[in-house]
């Protein structure tokens, strides 16, 4: 009698970088705005192959190969997503959203949603791969666009230097049967610094309903990381690191799957929501 192993894998990884005084401050838009906007739609019984690949750098001065200079930040966005079938049937909805102008809290420079189920014909599978990366970085800023409490009895307002990157990855490896979702945002532009940066991912993977199975089949996983580099203030020690931290968080799961979901969420700023 065929048996196939069941595994039930809810995960939730949270990462947030609470401190208030070391901390992204991110560059503001460039005069010229952009926004780009993709959207797919997708109903196939065969062959599919989809990749779309999003790279972002922007800085407060300009763009070059050298140490920051004074109140110089920079902030970039890597964004890769692959699907491949070699047959059977897929449907699939999906958008990728740009906007290169200043964002508030809760708003966001990148977005990718897509919702996709796939089932196997005569041996065929589906393979994909989605990557976010964020990177911000800068040097000892001093300006008047920083928030600062209103108790405070200084009259100078500063940010310390800083280097963070940020990552998200899943991967999907021969698929036969499955219904899955995924969602990424990233902020790196905001008009002063009472907005953090941002970065969030998930990924749901559960049963196609049209399979009558009750788990979804093949192989899934993910990995989330962290590399964490903050200086602590304006004195002697203001190009000095005062604080690194860093994380990964890795699973996978194979077999017949009846639900495995994971979600990444980071916000470093001055303050966060």
């Amino acid at each position: 009698m065929f048996r196939i192993r069941i595994l039930y894998v809810i995960i939730l990884a949270l990462f947030l970088i609470p401190v208030p005084i070391c901390a992204d401050f991110l560059p503001n838009a460039t005069p010229e705005n952009q926004r780009i906007a993709i959207t797919t739609l997708i109903d196939v019984i065969g062959f599919v192959r989809t990749e779309t690949t999003f790279d972002w750098t922007i800085s407060s001065d300009r763009l070059q190969n050298k140490v920051f200079g004074p109140n110089e930040k920079v902030g970039s966005l890597l964004y890769h997503d692959s699907l491949m079938t070699n047959g059977g049937h897929l449907t699939l909805s999906g958008s990728v959203d740009f906007d290169s102008g200043n964002k508030a809290r809760g708003a966001h420079n990148f977005e990718a949603e897509k919702v996709y189920s796939y089932e196997s014909i005569e041996g065929s599978h589906l393979v994909a791969e989605e990557l976010l990366e964020m990177s911000t970085g800068g040097n000892y800023t001093e300006s008047d666009n920083i928030m600062r409490c209103v108790f405070s009895s200084g009259s100078s307002a500063a940010a310390p230097a800083f280097c963070n990157t940020v990552r998200a990855k899943s991967s999907l490896v021969n698929i036969n049967s499955a219904q899955v979702s995924t969602k990424a945002e990233a902020r790196i532009v905001a008009a002063d610094g009472s907005v953090p940066s941002a970065m969030s991912y998930q990924i749901d993977l559960t049963p196609n309903p049209v399979s009558g199975l009750g788990y979804a089949v093949g192989t899934a996983s993910t990995e989330f990381s962290a590399n964490i580099m903050e200086a602590r203030d304006d004195g002697a020690n203001w190009n000095q690191t005062a604080a690194t931290n860093q994380m990964k968080d890795k699973a996978t799961v194979s077999g017949g799957i009846i639900k495995f979901s994971k979600a990444f969420d980071y916000q470093s700023g001055l303050r966060l929501t």
